[in-house]
């Protein structure tokens, strides 16, 4: 079990926050390869690069765990999954609707995507920030 404490240093948690800030940008943006995006968009195919762009995340999840609380490195696999799981929901709907960038949809759609992965990151902060001050 995770034992978080009544009191977090705001610091611990602003630090742990603004770390799954750059790692969503490193996993989401820089290091997602063009395969991995318009692959997981796919209504057929989309396993193999749906799964290499969540393995990005989880892996650097792990590695922020791994330099903190070692023993929580497994909530990377978490990570994988959630994200995984966000990204293949989005990428349903979008096929549904055939939404394109045009339209306002796409967009919504898109800022929900990014909403549920950044809740996934406070949540998870939260638990590095906790691991670092016990």
């Amino acid at each position: 079990m995770i034992d978080i404490p009544d009191q977090i240093s705001t610091t611990g948690i602003a630090a742990c926050l603004a770390a799954f800030l750059i790692k969503h940008l490193l996993a989401d943006f820089i290091l997602q390869t063009g395969w991995m995006a318009m692959g997981k968009e796919r209504p057929e195919g989309w396993l193999w690069p749906l799964s290499a762009h969540a393995g990005v995340h989880g892996a650097l999840t792990a590695l922020l765990f791994l330099a903190v609380a070692p023993p929580l490195a497994w909530l990377g696999l978490a990570d994988a999954v959630i994200h995984g799981g966000i990204d293949r929901l989005k990428g349903i709907a979008a096929n549904r609707g055939k939404l394109t960038p045009r339209q306002t949809a796409f967009w919504w759609l898109f800022g929900a995507d990014q909403t549920l992965h950044h809740l996934t990151h406070l949540g998870l902060a939260i638990l590095l920030a906790a691991a670092g001050s016990a």
